[in-house]
């Protein structure tokens, strides 16, 4: 027995695929004197891969958390890594260009055409030109928008329109990490909707890693596989879609969770299957 163990090949193991893709570590965020602690004392591991949702009400720090992993913001006191390296040690433009960034704005340049916009980064970054129309062709396609929008401006599409393109030219340079701020607030129901299942069929097709800023905690349950739930400035909550819906601890985590179950069971109620809480919900209208 000695002997074959002696002879058994090696295992190695790749250290960096266990390690956390973006980490957040005793992380503090101050916006001046009198303020209380936007970010106090956040500590967050992402593996690759995972769609994460922050939610909270407004001022809970879910903007700054997801800001300090691209540097738009600084924190004052903590780190924040990304591939295992402090993102301080990155130049912040560079370090963004391989962070895909989406808004509620979009942020579209008015006077550049859609395929202008979809390539800026990779201009940037120096792609030669060929290889920049042929990724702009690309993503058109993966977001579901015809080729011959290439040639329009922001102002002639629709609101759902420009967010795909906001989409695409986050894309453009192959990011490993998406941070959506809001991305579908501005949206009606339908485009919303719309917009957030295809996200979530691209984030699994191209294996990326997202973190999405949400005041919905129903967009959170149906779209992410994690939910951090954050309250003045801290983690309150952090646990996969099912377990927050279940039940929490954590009464801010239980009072954004009692939202879509209220939702669900007038669906349920007016459709003539009651679910647990129908009757009180039923009563409200």
């Amino acid at each position: 027995m000695g002997d074959l163990v002696q002879h058994l090949p090696a295992i190695t193991v790749d250290s960096t695929r266990m390690a956390p893709l973006i980490e957040l570590i005793d992380v503090v965020k101050s916006f001046g004197r009198g303020h209380a602690l936007a970010l106090d004392h956040v500590s967050l591991a992402i593996k690759a891969g995972t769609f994460i949702a922050l939610v909270g009400p407004s001022g809970a720090g879910k903007t700054t958390a997801m800001k300090v992993i691209n540097r738009l913001v600084e924190p004052d006191g903590g780190e924040v890594r990304f591939e295992g390296a402090p993102v301080a040690d990155h130049n912040p433009p560079e370090l963004r260009r391989r962070i895909g960034y989406v808004f509620q704005e979009v942020g579209l340049f008015p006077h550049m055409t859609v395929a202008e916009n979809i390539g800026v980064t990779p201009l940037l970054m120096g792609w030669p030109r060929p290889q920049i129309a042929a990724r702009v062709t690309e993503l058109l396609d993966l977001v579901e928008l015809p080729r011959d929008f290439a040639a329009r401006l922001p102002r002639a599409l629709s609101g759902g329109q420009r967010q795909r393109v906001g989409l695409a030219r986050a894309l453009a340079a192959r990011p490993r990490v998406m941070l959506m701020d809001e991305p579908f607030g501005a949206l009606d129901p339908i485009t919303r909707d719309a917009l957030g299942t295809a996200y979530r069929a691209l984030h699994e097709r191209l294996e990326i890693t997202t973190v999405m800023v949400t005041h919905d905690m129903e967009e959170a349950v149906l779209l992410a596989d994690r939910i951090v739930v954050l309250a003045g400035g801290r983690i309150v909550a952090d646990d996969t879609p099912g377990a927050l819906m279940a039940g929490s601890a954590s009464a801010e985590a239980a009072a954004l969770a009692a939202m879509p179950r209220r939702r669900a069971a007038r669906v349920q109620a007016l459709l003539g299957t009651p679910g647990p809480d129908a009757s009180s919900a039923s009563s409200h209208g």
